[in-house]
């Protein structure tokens, strides 16, 4: 018989911490645990997404000239040497969450590239706290380039897509 340590309570609690990071799409997480008086468990646990990786880089327009050939091949959306978000008819993200182009799983994208749109058409869905929020298009035109993929995690005035 063994008896839990407060160090294997802790430790099952981070993991239980990281689990929840990783079940929910979440990026960070910070917890503080009070045991007593002076006696605290403080816990941050981040991950670092592939998309956000890609949305870092995506500002810096002296790296795409430089090697151009390779940016097509890592992801078609990195080609362009301008930021995304400073196109004009960028659409932008209104909130953190997380990304579906479609209705449902096997429903057909609300959009694609080359599509039409009228001002107010549903564009994408983003997930935030449980609760789906359609994106407008902001303007009819056409869709020229969709920048994030399906199920990525966006950030406040991520772009999402260029309507022109």
């Amino acid at each position: 018989m063994t008896k839990k340590t407060p160090h294997d309570t802790d430790v099952s609690f981070i993991q239980a911490l990281a689990e929840l990071l990783r079940e929910n799409d979440l990026t960070e997480l910070q917890v503080k645990r009070e045991y007593g008086e002076n006696d605290a468990l403080n816990v941050r646990v981040s991950r670092q997404h592939p998309a956000q990786v890609v949305t870092q880089m995506a500002p810096a327009p002296a790296a795409a000239p430089v090697a151009p050939a390779a940016a097509p091949a890592a992801a078609p959306a990195a080609e362009p040497t301008a930021d995304p978000a400073s196109l004009p008819g960028a659409v932008t993200s209104p909130m953190v969450g997380t990304v579906y182009m479609a209705p449902e799983p096997d429903a057909p994208a609300f959009v694609k590239v080359g599509d039409s749109v009228k001002e107010g058409d549903t564009l994408l869905i983003i997930e935030a706290m449980k609760t789906m929020n359609h994106i407008p298009a902001p303007k009819s035109g056409t869709v020229k380039r969709i920048v994030v993929g399906d199920g990525a995690p966006v950030e406040f005035g991520a772009p999402l897509m260029i309507v022109e």
